[in-house]
Parts: C-alpha cells; sequence; structure tokens
C-alpha cells in the first residue's frame, strides 16, 4: 500500500507541471488583462501610464517568461502576487481556505449522513412510498440549478420564517459557536443537495444488488435481525462503489464552493475566486486553479485507497 501511494504521489509531479502549463495558457489567453480595469474608465489614460503599469506587474515579458519565472517561484512556495491586493497569493489563500474546507466538511458529512439514509431505506423498502419519495428528491437535486436552489432556501428560511441567518459566518455583535452553526446550515445543505440525490441513487442501486446475494440469505438464515444484515452485512459491501464516487466528488464540492460562498457572503476561497476573475487577478487566479487541481489529484488518489481497503481482491501494490 505504501508503495503505491508513493508511486501515485511520485506521478503528480508531472501531472500538475502539465496542468499548470495549461492553466497558465489558459488565463494569459482571457481577453482583457490586469490593465483592463484602467481602460473601461471614463478617464482618458496615457498609454505610457499603462505600459509602465504592465512593466512593473511583470505582464509585458513574453507569456513563456512570464510562466518559467512563474513556476520557479511556485516550486519554493511562492505563488506570486495579488494584482488587486498587492499581498503574497500564497498568504491570501492560507486565510481564505480554513473557511472553505469548514464548508466543505460539513457538506460532506451531511451529504454522507443523508444519503446513507435515503440510500439505504429506499433499497430495503423497494417500491414503497418512501423510495418514490426518495426517487422524487433526487431528481430535483440533480435537475435545479444550485444558485436558483440556494436563492429559494434564502427567501423561505432566512427572510419569511426567520429561522436562519443569509449571509456571512457571524452575527455582529452575538458571536458564538451556535451562532456560527447556524450561519453554516443554509450554505452546507445547499453545497450538499446535489451529492445526496447522486449519492443515494448510486447506494440505492448497490444495497438492491447486494441484498439478492447470497451471504445476505444465508445471515437471514441464521436468525439475524434485519438490521444486523441491512446494517452489519450488506451495506460494507454495498458501500464498495458508493464510497469511491464519494471520494471523487470531493474536489466537485470545492468547485461547487464557489457558487455557494458567493451567494451567502461565506469567506471563503470560492468567493475570493470570483473576485479575482472580475478584478483579472491573473497570479490569484493561477493559484486557486492549482490549489483545485491539486486537489482533485489528492482525491483520485484517495479514491483508489479507499476502494482497495474495502475490495481485499483489489491489491494495490500490483496496480
Amino acid at each position: 500500500m505504501m508503495s503505491y501511494i508513493a508511486r501515485r504521489l511520485l506521478q503528480m509531479i508531472p501531472l500538475l507541471f502539465g496542468i499548470s502549463i495549461v492553466l497558465f495558457a489558459v488565463i494569459q489567453a482571457a481577453p482583457g488583462g490586469p490593465e483592463a480595469a484602467l481602460l473601461e474608465s471614463d478617464r482618458f489614460i496615457d498609454p505610457e501610464v499603462i505600459e509602465a503599469y504592465r512593466e512593473r506587474l511583470g505582464v509585458d515579458q513574453p507569456i513563456p517568461v512570464q510562466y518559467v519565472r512563474w513556476i520557479i517561484s511556485a516550486v519554493r512556495g511562492d505563488l506570486g502576487v495579488s494584482f488587486s491586493t498587492t499581498r503574497p497569493v500564497t498568504e491570501m489563500i492560507t486565510e481564505r481556505l480554513p473557511a472553505t474546507l469548514e464548508l466543505m466538511g460539513a457538506a460532506f458529512l451531511l451529504a454522507a449522513v443523508l444519503a446513507f439514509g435515503l440510500g439505504v431505506l429506499s433499497a430495503v423498502r423497494q417500491y414503497s412510498w418512501f423510495d418514490h419519495l426518495g426517487t422524487g428528491v433526487s431528481f430535483v437535486g440533480i435537475a435545479m440549478p444550485v444558485f436558483w436552489f440556494a436563492l429559494i432556501l434564502q427567501l423561505v428560511f432566512g427572510v419569511w420564517l426567520g429561522w436562519l441567518p443569509v449571509a456571512g459566518t457571524e452575527t455582529v455583535g452575538a458571536s458564538s459557536l451556535g451562532d456560527h452553526l447556524r450561519h453554516l446550515i443554509l450554505p452546507a445543505f445547499v453545497l450538499s443537495f446535489r451529492y445526496v440525490a447522486g449519492w443515494s441513487r448510486y447506494l440505492r442501486s448497490s444495497m438492491l444488488d447486494t441484498l439478492r446475494l447470497d451471504f445476505v440469505r444465508t445471515a437471514r438464515a441464521k436468525g439475524l435481525s434485519e438490521g444486523v444484515v441491512v446494517w452489519g452485512h450488506a451495506l460494507r459491501n454495498a458501500l464498495i462503489p458508493v464510497v469511491s464516487v464519494m471520494a471523487l466528488n470531493l474536489a466537485g464540492l470545492f468547485s461547487g464552493a464557489v457558487i455557494t460562498e458567493t451567494i451567502f457572503a461565506w469567506p471563503g476561497i470560492g468567493r475570493m475566486f470570483v473576485q479575482a476573475m472580475f478584478s483579472r487577478d491573473y497570479p490569484l487566479l493561477m493559484g486557486i486553479l492549482m490549489l483545485g487541481s491539486t486537489m482533485v489529484v489528492i482525491f483520485n488518489l484517495l479514491a483508489d485507497v479507499v476502494y482497495g481497503l474495502l475490495d481485499p481482491r483489489v491489491r494495490l501494490d500490483e496496480a
């Protein structure tokens, strides 16, 4: 197992290097530039001022030169300086990362609990009213746009009922753990809802296949209770394909946080990414995109490891 993980980690280096080249080229090919904000103003800007501005930011150099300078600094842990704030990008990402990880963690736990309950009970009670209800909820979760769902929840629970706050992480003058958790409920639920829909369908299908296997009939023949058979025996085997999908979807939580954090004014990396796009902050965009790419690669490795741990037939050391 350890040799497999070490080998995969080494393979990440050329992969991330290739990803960085593509991302850097795409960002540089985008229309406008850091000086676009000056050009969009109504005031006349002397071309010499614009050129001096570009030179100060280092974007007057050829793109290959800019990339070489960036990758050399990135290897040392320096992702450059933000155009809009003149602060180190690494520092800005480090400040915002805990809030995003908190939201991702809460959404993942909530999605896992709801999906497990919905998927298992739908399989055990196949074609019952609960199964049809779960199918309907899943269709809604998959089809409904995230931003629309977030706005509906803000309107219902924040404006009409007044039960939950609709923005930020705390109430001014009333900061507490309970208040922070109340602010976390809506964004975490919005971010998790799509994954509840997908994971519950995967688990339902896998559980239906598992419940028909011989070892489940044997467990029932031994007199074991239905709860022990379902939750203690069938669920472990049914989780093998589902957990792999869940691990792969962890990266999707990071990208989904962009919309969720923006709507709920959650001070994480997703909201900062949107602000960086509008300000054409190339170094900050590059840093956030590389962080997201690294997460995708790591979560893919995590999915393979979890699959190997759940299924003893898979020998990762020989892969």
